[in-house]
């Protein structure tokens, strides 16, 4: 299977062209990984090879089908979840009647279900009788940020395919391949600050980055307050995320960018922060020096199981609840 266009994922790639000589494509995958790890890259691979006609290798790149799902207008591709809401059961149900026509040009029918956690118990409850009760030609590829998200039984129907994020060296070698009208600089940069998830590199590079200025503003505020030990201010900044409505992908970006300056702060205080940007530095140097590194550390451990939480539609206010009172218990 040809899946040069996914970036590092190594033993994954192996994984799927070893599944794939053996027996096929299967007919449900969820595909999961933090934003920014290439889930929608590795949909789109699959679902052209799903299509593919051209023999040989899949997808072949080539023959119709693979030019048509690779410019997203092939008929027999959809797509549900795109919009950034929650995946209702009625949006399943269609879906449903929809999987019982048969394909237009290919030999089989793909969906790809975007933010596949958005699901209700009731959505995924419908997902899971289309899993096992649907045609044998139609497929499912359920994305997801965390596959412990979906119930264990949708779990059980579908093949699980993990992505990691990329090395520094393969992040820095496909910033250099898909940006080289960027200095070396600005490419140097992005390569560091995504973390190994190339989606984050690519909103830096193209500007898009700046449409989460209100997340990375409001994870400094979070980090300066935490900073300055002021109780009060903590619990007015938590209480402010629940009063103005932050959504939860929304509040996965703020903990997301706190947690980015977290690791800043720790290697500030070890001496090494390798942070280029003034701003984030020295915020990341206050902090070093206002807290001790196994707060920063136990700040962190907090951020990350709040963001697991989200994936189980943790609401503004519990989060808010949850955050304000683990950021206060610091020791």
């Amino acid at each position: 299977m040809n899946l040069t266009p996914l970036a590092g994922n190594g033993p994954l790639k192996r994984q799927l062209e070893g599944e794939t000589a053996r027996r096929g494509l299967s007919h449900a995958y969820i595909i999961s990984g933090p934003a920014g790890s290439g889930k929608k890259t590795l949909a789109g691979l699959l679902a052209a090879a799903l299509v593919c006609s051209g023999g040989g290798e899949i997808p072949c790149g080539h023959c119709s089908g693979c030019k048509k799902a690779m410019a997203g207008i092939h008929p027999d591709i959809s797509a549900i979840g795109t919009d950034g809401k929650d995946i209702t059961v009625s949006q399943v149900r269609a879906l449903r009647s929809d999987a019982y026509i048969k394909p237009n040009e290919a030999g089989r029918k793909v969906y790809l279900i975007h933010r596949a956690q958005s699901m209700n118990q009731s959505a995924q409850n419908a997902m899971l009788k289309l899993l096992e009760e649907g045609p044998s030609y139609a497929a499912f590829l359920l994305l997801a940020e965390n596959a412990a998200a979906l119930l264990p039984t949708v779990r059980s129907r579908c093949e699980v395919l993990t992505l990691a994020p990329v090395t520094p060296q393969e992040a820095r070698a496909w910033v250099d391949e898909h940006y080289p009208q960027c200095t070396p600089q600005q490419r140097q940069r992005a390569a560091e600050h995504c973390e190994g998830l190339l989606g984050r590199a690519a909103a830096e590079l193209e500007g898009t980055a700046g449409e989460d200025r209100r997340e990375g503003k409001a994870a400094g505020e979070l980090l300066e307050t935490l900073s300055a030990k002021n109780e009060t201010a903590l619990v007015e900044f938590c209480t402010g995320l629940e009063r103005d409505k932050w959504d939860r992908d929304g509040l996965d970006k703020l903990l997301e960018e706190f947690a980015l300056l977290l690791r800043d702060a720790l290697t500030a205080a070890c001496g090494t922060c390798l942070e280029t940007d003034p701003q984030r530095r020295a915020l990341a140097e206050r902090a070093a020096s206002s807290l001790k590194p196994r707060q920063l550390m136990s700040a962190m451990e907090l951020t990350r199981r709040l963001r697991e939480a989200l994936d189980f539609n943790l609401g503004a206010g519990h989060l808010a609840g949850w955050l304000a009172a683990g950021l206060a218990e610091l020791k």
